[in-house]
């Protein structure tokens, strides 16, 4: 069976990103055997497209829920992933219906994105292109970050931000004037700790 040029196109696309994102990776032939990243977004297009017909709603929660048995990682089949998106071992990632994901964003293990209400609305985030997520950050509710941004590891973000912030702690701040003209990928929260102590210790009486 031969598949469509377009299908085609886009699997080498996200084996390109594969070997671009991550320096561990193999050829292509490795990565597209053992790269559960990969598996899991190849899964969630397949899923996305049944989601569009009301129909096949049920067909597709359970492709999401084989896919999260075999990869630990959830993509709700309602959430709309921009291209070349690369999740980095994956285990653990939750992402919910509504989320909105730009182009070329980089996640790693143990992220959420997740929502904060129980109403049919717009309840998870909305992530810019060029976005990278460190492990174990968490951006939560119907928020936006911005293009360009860098969310460091165990950060938990509950509040928008502009393009191009580097959002560490908990609750996020944007520590954009901090950081260095190019942020590692993943930003690491104890950088800034002794700031966020003097303040601490500022408000105390």
């Amino acid at each position: 069976m031969k598949l469509p040029a377009k299908i085609l196109s886009a699997l080498r696309e996200d084996l390109q990103t594969a070997r671009r994102q991550d320096p561990a990776s193999g050829s292509d032939a490795h990565n597209l055997v053992i790269y559960s990243g990969l598996h899991a977004i190849w899964s969630h297009r397949l899923a996305h497209q049944m989601w569009q017909k009301r129909r096949l709603r049920p067909a597709a929660r359970m492709v999401s829920q084989v896919t999260r048995a075999l990869t630990g990682i959830e993509i709700h089949p309602g959430a709309r992933i921009g291209r070349r998106f690369f999740i980095d071992h994956g285990m653990g990632v939750v992402i919910g219906e509504t989320a909105e994901i730009g182009d070329d964003v980089l996640i790693y293990q143990g992220v959420t994105l997740g929502g904060r209400s129980l109403e049919r609305v717009k309840r998870h985030p909305t992530i810019g292109s060029r976005v990278t997520i460190g492990a174990g950050a968490k951006v939560i509710g119907p928020v936006t970050v911005g293009d360009d941004s860098a969310i460091g590891a165990n950060a938990v973000v509950v509040k928008d931000s502009a393009s191009g912030a580097v959002l560490t702690g908990i609750p996020a701040k944007n520590r954009k004037d901090q950081a260095p003209e190019h942020p590692q990928p993943c930003v690491d929260p104890a950088e800034y700790a002794a700031e966020d102590d003097e303040e601490t210790q500022a408000q105390l009486p």
